[in-house]
């Protein structure tokens, strides 16, 4: 039976060269002379220091337009709330991976709702779509890229 996976990853590879671009951009931005400003990753955490709470908006914008122009969606962001530590500002940005298992329930019903002709199991942090023809699976997928999906999604291991 035709079958295909819907997870939620981003590349680290990918925001690694987010990351490194948005920090490029801030260095060479003229309202961040002389700023102790960074951009610090470990995984799929970042966190953003800088002087105050606009140049954080700034680095905040250049990260979002850095993920756009590496293919990722800005949706799987979560960014936590302004931590005050010393003279700095800090934000912490949670890069979300992988369907938790309420979003993959919602996307089930979703789908069954619909009714379309296809079947979808949960499979830990991804879902597994089968049916019986080719065409009803690539209405599954035109169907969930149209529904408003707070993660973005991927399509992938698609089999005949």
């Amino acid at each position: 039976m035709p079958s295909f996976d819907v997870v939620s990853e981003v590349d680290k590879h990918a925001l690694t060269n987010a990351v490194d671009q948005a920090g490029k951009v801030i260095i060479s931005r003229y309202d961040f002379k002389g700023v102790d400003a960074k951009f610090d990753r470990k995984e799929y955490e970042i966190t953003i220091t800088a002087d105050n709470d606009y140049q954080l908006d700034a680095m905040l914008d250049s990260f979002r337009s850095a993920l756009h122009k590496n293919g990722i969606g800005v949706s799987c962001l979560d960014v936590k709330p302004v931590k005050t530590a010393g003279k700095q500002v800090k934000k912490d940005i949670v890069v979300r991976t992988g369907l938790e298992s309420d979003l993959a329930k919602k996307i089930v019903k979703m789908i069954k709702d619909e009714k379309l002709k296809v079947q979808a199991a949960i499979q830990g942090d991804q879902l597994r779509i089968t049916g019986k023809k080719r065409d009803d699976l690539q209405e599954c997928i035109a169907f969930l890229r149209a529904s408003d999906i707070e993660l973005p999604l991927q399509y992938t291991n698609f089999r005949d």
